[in-house]
């Protein structure tokens, strides 16, 4: 019974991160104005991230593993397949989606679409800049290899019902946990969980 409940509350947390746009509004909103770059600030460079803490020893535990794993290259992997995640969503595009995800992640993402879909309502989700992807840590127990990666994106939805069609701009932060087997021969990861970020 206790684990129905776990489980229970984890879908009710992916299925509301989910029917909301995967996420909710944090920061300064798009009516704030723009944020300017602070004097003399670095480039963010994707190939050289800043790795700390339990994220490093866990990076030691994957390379003794997978030695040709890449951090950079990785986050690069993981804002693509979040856009494509998120716009599929959006779509109701099952066939993009199922091997992308885990079998719990895909019910409850069916879930959610197939509730879209009695309301007779369709979504279309774009992204007002490219999204955000660090490295918030990275697990290694047994053969499987899991990895949190914090996102921040702008996404703007446009959805349309018979009321007609409404677009909805918001700031999102979430947290994707990204699982793979290191004995598998397929090099891709699995998004296994769908958390709300702390902004």
């Amino acid at each position: 019974m206790f684990e129905w409940i776990i489980l229970a509350v984890l879908a009710a947390v992916i299925l509301y991160q989910l029917y909301a746009t995967l996420g909710r509004r944090v920061g300064r909103q798009p009516e704030d104005g723009p944020v300017p770059a602070p004097a003399n600030a670095p480039p963010r460079d994707l190939k050289a991230p800043e790795v700390v803490g339990d994220a490093l020893s866990g990076l030691a535990a994957l390379r003794a593993r997978q030695a040709d794993f890449d951090v950079g290259r990785f986050l690069v992997g993981a804002r693509q397949a979040y856009e494509v995640i998120v716009k599929a969503f959006a779509a109701g595009d099952r066939e993009t989606l199922r091997p992308l995800l885990s079998p719990d992640v895909m019910a409850n993402f069916e879930t959610a679409i197939a509730a879209r879909e009695a309301e007779g309502r369709t979504e279309k989700a774009e992204f007002l800049t490219p999204p955000r992807t660090d490295l918030d840590s990275i697990t290694v127990s047994g053969d499987t290899a899991k990895a949190v990666i914090r996102i921040l994106a702008e996404v703007r939805t446009r959805s349309t019902s018979a009321e007609g069609e409404a677009v909805d701009d918001r700031r999102t932060a979430d947290l994707w946990t990204f699982e793979r087997d290191l004995k598998s021969r397929n090099p891709n990861w699995t998004l296994v969980r769908v958390d709300v970020a702390e902004a």
